[in-house]
């Protein structure tokens, strides 16, 4: 089992970078794929990014293709997003994820952990 626990939400301007990270408990961490959803209001809960075990493969929505990059340090058992041009329309309480399997998965019901969720709001 992985606990999993965001941190770096804010509030930011239009343009502006944001760093959100993910600190995951136990000494499996290197055992799970990885993976960044979103939720606005109103909205479901939706794909951002995912990384392999290893962190040698990564995917991407293609609404934040380009502007974010998802990496993993699986000594320090943490998961990160580097947000860049950020619009408002990415306004959401971001979530990690941990999925036991060894493909990435754009479901979240592939997911099996899940952290608590970190905001971001982007103004205009």
């Amino acid at each position: 089992q992985v606990q999993l626990v965001e941190s770096g939400g804010a509030w930011v301007q239009a343009g502006g970078s944001l760093r959100l990270s993910c600190a995951a408990s136990g000494r499996t961490f290197g055992t799970y794929c990885m993976g960044w959803f979103r939720q606005a209001p109103g909205k479901e809960r939706e794909f951002v990014a995912a990384i392999s075990r290893s962190g040698a493969r990564s995917y991407y929505a293609d609404s934040v293709n380009g502007r974010f990059t998802i990496s993993r340090d699986n000594d320090k058992n943490t998961a990160n997003l580097q947000m860049n041009s950020l619009k408002p329309e990415d306004t959401a309480l971001y979530y990690c994820a941990a999925d036991s399997s060894a493909i990435l998965h754009i479901a979240a019901r592939r997911y099996d952990y899940w952290g608590q969720g970190t905001q971001v709001t982007v103004s205009s």
